[in-house]
């Protein structure tokens, strides 16, 4: 191979290495796909589940023909009953209106408060990152389970609060985020330039920081709430869950006794796969969707 080939090659290399092409060639797979696809047939179907042709979620739904409740899963009863005839499948579903509502509502809460911290953190520096900084150092301290039982014993259990609680949570790991990725591009070239022609600070905060650090905040959004779903559930256990309302965590606290997982365990393993297969979807779309923007874990 000539000298003059050698060269055309390693341009070629160089070319194919860029993070242009890095990122055409980067792909997210058809896994991601179809989690995107479950977590829209669930949000639809919690959204849209009062015009659904669904059972009474509330309803005793005694059939002598079957005997006894609970009634194990059949063509009447999809996922099967409860202790009181209720039907499991139906109850499910409007379930994940409010353990969804409380996993949406917590991250929101948590990347609008967190993320503002960390984005005024991280361009301002000074006394502005001390502060705010040993603020998220404190609440990264605090047990958060122990910090959500306080909030939850003291106050009411409704639905705001409880999301409310879990979002006040979620705003320290956030906020280092957004901190961490406001440093990245507070001295970057177009940053500087538009500083240079004059730009105020709320100008170069809306139209040049946020749109990039909204990108890596949107992949930590999903395993956030992920993690306010799942936390909710632990709440449920230790009953301090959303009152007057059922959710996942509820539901699947009502199957858990031992009695009830060796007879009739579908009222709880119904619920769980439902919240699995959430979970993992959240988990598996937040994890590509950082990988695909090289979204660096160190940042947390």
């Amino acid at each position: 191979m000539s000298e003059i080939e050698l060269v055309a090659d390693e341009i070629t290399n160089q070319d194919d290495a860029s993070p242009e092409a890095e990122l055409i060639t980067r792909r997210l797979g058809w896994a991601f796909w179809l989690c995107v696809c479950w977590l829209v047939v669930i949000v639809l179907a919690a959204v849209l589940a009062p015009w659904l042709p669904l059972k009474d979620p509330n309803a005793n739904l005694v059939n002598r023909d079957l005997g006894r409740p609970p009634y194990s899963p059949s063509s009447e009863f999809w996922f099967g009953s409860d202790q009181d005839a209720r039907d499991v499948f139906s109850r499910t579903i409007f379930g994940a209106r409010v353990s969804l509502t409380v996993g949406f509502v917590a991250i929101a809460f948590g990347m609008v408060i967190g993320g503002t911290l960390g984005i005024l953190s991280g361009y301002f520096r000074g006394w502005w990152d001390r502060i705010i900084s040993f603020a998220f150092v404190v609440l990264l301290s605090f047990p958060a389970l122990v910090l959500a039982i306080l909030i939850t014993s003291l106050l009411d259990r409704g639905l705001m609060t409880i999301s409310l609680t879990l979002g006040f949570l979620a705003i320290a790991p956030v906020g280092r985020l957004a901190r961490a990725t406001t440093i990245q591009y507070a001295e970057r070239e177009f940053v500087v330039a538009a500083r240079t022609l004059g730009a105020r600070h709320p100008r170069i905060i809306i139209r040049e920081l946020l749109p990039n650090v909204v990108i890596p905040m949107g992949a930590l959004a999903l395993l956030g709430m992920a993690v306010a779903i799942v936390a909710e559930g632990g709440l449920a256990f230790l009953g301090l869950s959303v009152q007057k309302e059922e959710t996942w965590g509820k539901l699947i606290l009502l199957g858990a006794g031992s009695r009830d997982l060796e007879k009739s365990p579908w009222i709880s393993m119904a619920p769980i796969f439902i919240l699995f297969l959430t979970v993992l979807a959240l988990n598996f779309a937040g994890d590509k969707i950082r990988a695909y923007f090289d979204v660096k874990e160190t940042a947390l």
